[in-house]
C-alpha cells in the first residue's frame, strides 16, 4: 500500500479535516469569495501540498519525492482543465453566485471518494494483471487524441443521469438558496441545485478515467497516488474563483495536457513491454526497451505546462476569446435575477462587462469584428443595456451602461457606452 497503516490513518484524518474546515468556515454561509480570499486560500492549499512533498522527500527519499511531485503537478493541471467543464455546467444551470461554493465543494468531495475507489481498483488490477499497463497506456493515448478535437461549448451539458432525474422527479424551475429540496404547491420537490451536483458528480467519474491512469503512469505507489490526487483536488474551489475570468484565456492548455497524457501513455506502454507476460508479445518474455525516468517525466510535464500556459497568456487570440467569453457570461449573469440579489455584486458584474469591452476594443479591429459577428453575444449586450438603463432610471445603478460594440461609418470598429 506504499505506507504503514498509521500513516494512512493520519493522512485520511487530515484530508477529511481540511474538507470539514472548508465547509464550516467558508461554504456553510453562502457568499462570494473575494479575489484576496481566493488567492490566500489557494496559496495555503498549494503550500500544504508542497510541504507534504518535502516530507516525502525527507522520509521517503528522492525517488518517492520525485514521483509525488510529478503526480501532483499532473493531477493539478488536469484539475484546472476540469474547471472548464465545471464553469460550463454552473453557467448552464445559472447557479446563483453566492451558492457556487457549495456546488464546487460537493464536486471535490465526490471526486475524492470516486477517485479513491478507482485508485484501489487500479492498484488491484496492476498487481494482478501486468497487461493493465497496456490498457492504461491506450486509454491515455485515446484521451490525448480526444483533447485535440474541437470542444462543444453549446452549454447543453446535462448528462444521462440529470435527464433521467428530470423525467422521474418533479424539479423546480428556480433555486431556493442552497437548498436541495423545496416546497411548491404543498409538494416537496427537487431544486436545480441537486441537479447541478448530480451533473458535476457524473463528470467527475469521467475525469477519473484519464486522471487515474495518468498518475499510475508516474508511480505505482498507492499512497503517493492517493495523496497527490487528494492534494490536487483540495483548494480547487478557491482556484475556481481565483481563475474566474481567466480560464477561457488558457486556449492552448488542452494541447499541453494532450501532449502530457500522450507522453505518459507511451511511458506506460514502454513499462508494460518491460514487464511483459502476454504470450503473443515476444512469446511472453519481457521486451528490453528504454524506460522513462521520474526525473525526465517531471521535466517534460513542467516544461510542457510552462510553454502552453505562457503561449496562452501572451496570445492576442487568447485574450480576445477570453474577453468575448467573459462578456457573454457577465451579460447573462447581469440579466439573471436569480444569479445574485446583492447590488454590489451586480455592480461588480457590470464593471467587469465594461472591462471586457475595453479589452476587446484594445486588441484592434480584427478581434472587435469577431465580437460583432457573434449574434448571441450582441443580443445579450443589447438586453443588458436595456436592463441597466431601466435600473438607472429607478436610481438603482450608475449611468455608465453596459457596452455596445458598433461599426463606424467608414467600416472600422469602435465602441460606445450608452446611458
Amino acid at each position: 500500500m506504499g505506507a504503514p497503516a498509521w500513516v494512512w490513518l493520519l493522512t485520511v484524518i487530515g484530508i477529511v479535516g481540511l474538507l470539514a474546515f472548508d465547509y464550516f468556515f467558508h461554504v456553510r454561509k453562502a457568499h462570494t469569495p473575494t479575489l484576496r480570499e481566493a488567492a490566500i486560500w489557494s496559496s495555503i492549499y498549494v503550500g500544504i501540498a508542497l510541504v507534504f512533498g518535502v516530507g516525502v522527500l525527507v522520509f521517503g527519499g528522492g525517488a518517492m519525492g520525485g514521483e509525488y511531485f510529478a503526480g501532483y503537478v499532473t493531477e493539478k493541471a488536469l484539475s484546472v482543465d476540469n474547471l472548464f467543464v465545471f464553469l460550463i455546467i454552473i453557467a448552464s444551470f445559472h447557479v446563483p453566485r453566492d451558492d457556487q461554493q457549495k456546488v464546487l465543494l460537493f464536486g471535490i468531495a465526490f471526486s475524492l471518494v470516486a477517485r479513491t475507489g478507482f485508485i484501489f481498483v487500479g492498484a488491484a488490477l496492476i498487481n494482478t494483471f501486468a497487461w493493465v499497463f497496456y490498457l492504461f497506456g491506450l486509454i491515455l493515448l485515446l484521451t490525448a487524441g480526444n483533447m485535440l478535437k474541437p470542444d462543444d461549448d453549446s452549454g447543453d451539458k446535462e448528462n444521462f443521469v440529470v435527464r433521467l432525474t428530470r423525467r422521474l422527479f418533479h424539479v423546480s424551475e428556480h433555486f431556493d438558496g442552497d437548498k436541495l429540496f423545496t416546497v411548491e404547491n404543498g409538494k416537496r420537490i427537487l431544486t436545480p441545485m441537486l441537479l447541478v451536483m448530480v451533473a458535476i458528480g457524473g463528470t467527475d467519474i469521467l475525469f477519473a478515467l484519464d486522471s487515474i491512469p495518468a498518475i499510475f503512469g508516474l508511480t505505482q505507489n498507492v499512497y503517493l497516488v492517493f495523496t497527490a490526487t487528494a492534494f490536487s483536488l483540495l483548494g480547487l474551489r478557491q482556484l475556481y474563483f481565483l481563475l474566474d475570468g481567466l480560464l477561457d484565456r488558457l486556449i492552448y492548455l488542452s494541447y499541453g495536457l494532450a501532449a502530457i497524457l500522450a507522453f505518459i501513455g507511451v511511458k506506460l506502454i514502454l513499462h508494460a513491454l518491460h514487464e511483459n507476460n502476454i504470450p503473443f508479445v515476444n512469446d511472453g518474455e519481457p521486451v528490453h526497451v528504454a524506460e522513462v525516468s521520474t526525473g525526465l517525466s517531471l521535466s517534460v510535464i513542467l516544461g510542457v505546462l510552462v510553454i502552453t500556459i505562457a503561449a496562452s497568456l501572451f496570445s492576442k487570440r487568447g485574450r480576445a476569446e477570453n474577453a468575448i467569453a467573459n462578456a457573454r457570461r457577465h451579460a447573462a449573469s447581469y440579466l439573471d435575477s436569480e444569479y445574485t440579489s446583492d447590488p454590489a455584486e451586480r455592480e461588480r458584474i457590470h464593471n467587469a462587462l465594461l472591462a471586457e469591452r475595453d479589452t476587446i476594443v484594445s486588441l484592434g479591429p480584427k478581434y472587435t469584428k469577431i465580437a460583432r459577428q457573434e449574434t448571441p453575444l450582441m443580443e445579450l449586450l443589447e438586453r443588458a443595456l436595456a436592463s441597466h438603463t431601466a435600473a438607472v432610471e429607478r436610481g438603482e445603478a450608475t449611468p455608465s451602461g453596459p457596452p455596445k460594440i458598433v461599426k463606424d461609418d467608414d467600416g472600422g470598429a469602435s465602441n460606445r457606452s450608452d446611458p
